[in-house]
């Protein structure tokens, strides 16, 4: 079955696979997706979860490092990681996967921006690896 991920999710599975910074693989695959779109360009959540998930060692081929200064959309991806971890079987939505980390998060108003698009696209694609 393929899936069909949003923009962000494909350019997370782009950027993962592509050798060098994971700063600058996101950037240049961003660019490409969006070629028309500056704000979708410099959209930071998708961005921040991505390189929050480079940054902890999480994503396979991808060397741990200094990649973000994103502290809540860091911590929102890593929670949706430890979350499928935790129910391997179970297939979420991103709107999903977002309900059950704001629980997890106590997050009472927050909305979905992409974060669980570029979360769902690498744990799908098997990409996701180690981690603390």
């Amino acid at each position: 079955m393929m899936t069909n991920y949003n923009e962000y999710g494909k350019v997370a599975i782009k950027a993962a696979k592509a050798t060098g910074n994971p700063k600058d693989n996101w950037l240049k695959e961003v660019q490409k997706a969006f070629f028309d779109s500056e704000s979708s360009q410099k959209k930071s959540c998708p961005k921040s979860a991505f390189l929050g998930l480079c940054e902890e060692g999480f994503i396979k081929g991808v060397s741990k490092g200094k990649y973000t200064t994103s502290v809540d959309n860091k911590a929102y991806a890593i929670k949706a990681i430890h979350l499928l971890r935790s129910n391997p079987k179970t297939i979420y939505t991103p709107k999903e996967l977002w309900e059950k980390v704001k629980k997890e998060l106590f997050i009472i108003k927050k909305d979905h921006n992409s974060q669980m698009d570029v979360v769902l696209a690498l744990w799908n694609t098997e990409m996701i690896e180690g981690g603390f």
